[in-house]
């Protein structure tokens, strides 16, 4: 990392008008450079987006700002090792790029489709996939219940976005056959599975499999509920 970038890392940032609430950005953890490689420099270079233009747009609270690498960026990176080089990944509610541009950092050779409706959001999207030259990483603003017969997925990523129960509902008409959702949930996530119950059969679905990711590098694991379409 460069001296410049060094100092933007270590940076206070004022997330309050009279500078009296005031957050500092995490540390990089030892551990990024083993989940993004050779991507790592691009990886920083989107954290600090997410510290800055990211704050100011609105995209996330600075206040994420002291675990904005394990709490969000790491977090969904780890989802990577649950992808291949084949897939085509939807991110569903993109928003700030989480999951699907941690993903893209960690896949270089998997394709992405970001999916955001906002168009603010879009926007900044748009710019940060430029500056970090994500060659396999495409953008679409739309609601992901609109692209039936549009798009197709081999896998579809969200993350905070909504129950599992609607996102099954929305998502499994773009999924192809054998499409996998990754939804990436907190502890809850077996009271979500046992409320989707009826979705999960409806839709044809396997039943649910709950990943554990990153145990053993991040204080709190990356919990994925995956369902395969039949």
């Amino acid at each position: 990392m460069s001296d410049a970038v060094n100092r933007e890392a270590n940076a206070v940032v004022d997330s309050g008008a009279d500078g009296a609430d005031l957050e500092v950005l995490e540390s990089e953890p030892a551990f990024a450079a083993e989940v993004f490689g050779s991507s790592i420099e691009k990886a920083r270079a989107y954290v600090q987006h997410l510290a800055t233009t990211g704050v100011e747009w609105g995209l996330i609270g600075p206040r994420e700002l002291p675990r904005l690498w394990t709490r969000h960026v790491l977090n969904c990176a780890v989802v990577a090792e649950l992808l291949g080089d084949d897939d085509v990944v939807g991110d569903i509610g993109s928003g700030a790029g989480l999951p699907g541009i941690p993903l893209a950092l960690a896949r270089p050779h998997t394709r992405f489709v970001l999916v955001e409706p906002m168009e603010r959001r879009v926007e900044w999207l748009t710019r940060v996939v430029e500056d970090l030259g994500l060659e396999n990483v495409r953008i679409v603003r739309a609601r992901v219940e609109d692209l039936e017969d549009e798009e197709i997925f081999s896998v579809a990523t969200a993350r905070a976005v909504k129950s599992l129960q609607v996102l099954i509902e929305w998502v499994t008409p773009v999924l192809g056959p054998g499409g996998r959702l990754l939804a990436l949930k907190g502890a809850s996530v077996q009271d979500e599975i046992v409320k989707a119950k009826r979705a999960i059969k409806r839709f044809k679905l396997t039943q649910p499999v709950v990943h554990e990711l990153g145990g053993t590098a991040l204080e709190v694991p990356t919990r994925v509920a995956e369902l395969r379409r039949h």
